[in-house]
């Protein structure tokens, strides 16, 4: 199918039916019946459960909890770098902001202050700074990771649509990441603030944090927003800071002339939790 097509069918399906559905049986303990949707998955995706805590299909009591299984201790060692990937995925961009602009796909850019949901105030202080946009297959490791060590400030969570967020949607949907619905998670760090953002889509059951738990559903139509300034919500690098329940992209915001990129990373390349994602340039 053309990028085209699967684009257009997209605008045409009841997306928000069919992540509800699939939302519901993910949550299912349908026992055998959800073994049996596991083995076909593992088959389907080939999921490497040889890197999962426990590598039996018919332990996971739901498919949610098999989606967000644990990895093995010591598969993913943490790389002595400054800032670390958060992720198992892809790279589906990655570089400079613009003025207030990312790059999304040929042809296609989007607003910080429309990402971050319309605070145009957060969304300066990363006028000119530097991005990365990363991709997680079915295949993935579904866990969120922090790239370096941060204590969260806000956490928004922006409704929106549910496309879905792979190449050919991020290749034909103007402002597909400012579009869908989103959870923002701001952080403040030694060099300043910074933004880890989870991108829902089709079929994203929810989003989770690890100091909230699950933040959506329920999926009205108002920002909602949590203030943390009070309290002392801390994460080191490379720690579990969230999760997908299904899908999908973590788009992340640094601050302007703070890091360089590792000079491997290229769009559409593989990466994985814990390698080198930057190196800090300037020490603020």
């Amino acid at each position: 199918m053309s990028d085209r097509l699967a684009v257009l069918a997209q605008y045409l399906l009841p997306k928000q039916a069919i992540t509800t559905l699939a939302g519901s049986f993910a949550d299912a303990a349908a026992g055998k019946l959800t073994t049996r949707v596991i083995e076909w998955f593992v088959r389907r995706y080939a999921v490497d459960l040889n890197e999962a805590a426990d590598a039996d299909p018919a332990s996971y009591r739901t498919f949610n909890e098999f989606f967000t299984r644990a990895l093995r201790a010591g598969v993913r060692p943490l790389a002595d770098a400054d800032f670390l990937c958060p992720v198992d995925g892809a790279i589906s961009q990655f570089g400079d902001i613009g003025g207030d602009q990312i790059f999304q796909a040929k042809g296609h850019h989007y607003s910080t202050t429309a990402l971050v949901g319309g605070d145009s105030d957060l969304a300066a202080g990363f006028a000119d700074g530097a991005f990365a946009t990363l991709y997680l297959s079915p295949r993935d490791y579904h866990r969120i990771h922090m790239p370096v060590d941060g204590r969260l400030t806000r956490m928004i969570h922006v409704p929106g649509a549910l496309f879905s967020v792979n190449p050919a949607t991020a290749r034909g949907v103007p402002g597909l990441f400012a579009r869908n619905e989103r959870v923002v998670c701001v952080f403040e760090a030694e060099f300043g603030s910074f933004i880890q953002i989870l991108v829902g889509a089709t079929i994203v059951g929810s989003m989770a944090t690890v100091w909230h738990g699950r933040v959506n559903p329920p999926r009205g139509r108002k920002i909602r927003e949590w203030s943390y300034d009070g309290q002392r919500v801390v994460l080191r690098k490379g720690e579990e800071m969230g999760r997908f329940l299904l899908g999908s992209t973590v788009v992340m915001l640094f601050p302007k002339d703070l890091l360089r990129f590792n000079p491997v990373w290229a769009p559409a390349g593989p990466v994985r939790l814990g390698e080198m994602m930057a190196e800090q340039t300037a020490r603020r």
